[in-house]
């Protein structure tokens, strides 16, 4: 029994991915530019391929798993037949609708039959658009769209933007959002049915899950007086509460431990050490389980 998970091979996702996966026990046995490669886990091989096509390789079975973005899925047209298992929370951008800033057009109502449109996601895009009840010509690109409206290809574009900075630098404007998309886990939908091999999947769910979670979370170290451990309990409520030992080379001071969320660091150090507590130390979690 053999999973083979597929993960890009390059693009923005493709290295946060192979850490995730490294931190979750996976780490991989890469040779050379190989497409394939084994993990320390002999019952899965990990494949190297475009983020595009991730998508219609789990959709058809040549994958049991698949890491890509959801607006890949959507653009495949498979989201029907796979499975998502989990989100990444990265990778976040959204396919917009954007036109020249000296347009007319300001909102989608100011769209017309018989414009138009350039992208690199026609199927969305024509969903989009039909939902819409618009009749336009898409035109079909394999990159640099920002410049068909520019050149007379097209009256707008819909394309994809993280901070929209790249629409800016080329003079565009977002008029409407399709879709918002991130990186997700996703399956085939007979290999998460199949006994043999769910065990081994939920394997790979839970130690990816740990890591992402993990991400979010910092464990608090510190040396206070036991006079104020009740005043730090509340400060620090831990995720079941603080772990408490004693130093054995001073009777009145314990050590505390716990793990805390990462947004909550700056504001929890201040007042432990207004508290009195001493020798803080905030160490970041390889996995939470």
């Amino acid at each position: 029994m053999l999973i083979l998970l597929a993960i890009p091979n390059k693009g923005r996702i493709s290295e946060p991915v192979n850490k995730i996966l490294e931190k979750a026990g996976l780490k991989m046995t890469i040779k050379g530019r190989s497409l394939f490669a084994k993990t320390i886990d002999e019952n899965i091989n990990v494949m190297f391929a475009r983020a595009r096509d991730i998508p219609e390789f789990v959709a058809d079975g040549v994958a049991d798993l698949g890491i890509t973005g959801y607006d890949l899925v959507l653009e495949r047209g498979v989201e029907d037949r796979i499975e998502f298992l989990l989100d990444f929370n990265f990778g976040k951008a959204n396919l917009v609708i954007a036109t020249p800033e000296d347009s007319n057009l300001s909102s989608i109502q100011d769209l017309k039959n018989g414009m138009k449109i350039a992208t690199e996601f026609p199927n969305i895009t024509k969903k989009y658009l039909e939902s819409k009840n618009l009749n336009m010509e898409i035109i079909e690109l394999s990159g640099a769209t920002e410049i068909a409206p520019f050149i007379g290809v097209a009256d707008l574009i819909s394309d994809l933007t993280s901070t929209g900075t790249t629409l800016k630098l080329n003079r565009l404007k977002s008029i409407d959002t399709i879709v918002s998309s991130t990186t997700r886990l996703i399956a085939n939908r007979d290999s998460i049915k199949d006994p043999k091999k769910q065990s081994k999947i939920n394997q790979i769910v839970s130690g990816i899950k740990s890591v992402l979670y993990a991400q979010t979370k910092r464990l608090v170290m510190m040396n206070a007086p036991k006079e104020i451990l009740e005043d730090i309990k509340k400060v620090l409520p831990g995720m079941s509460g603080p772990t408490i030992s004693k130093v054995l080379s001073d009777d009145s001071i314990v050590a505390i431990h716990a793990v805390i969320d990462e947004r909550e660091v700056f504001s929890t150090v201040a007042k432990l050490e207004e508290l009195g507590a001493k020798d803080i130390l905030i160490i970041p979690i390889e996995r939470i389980l």
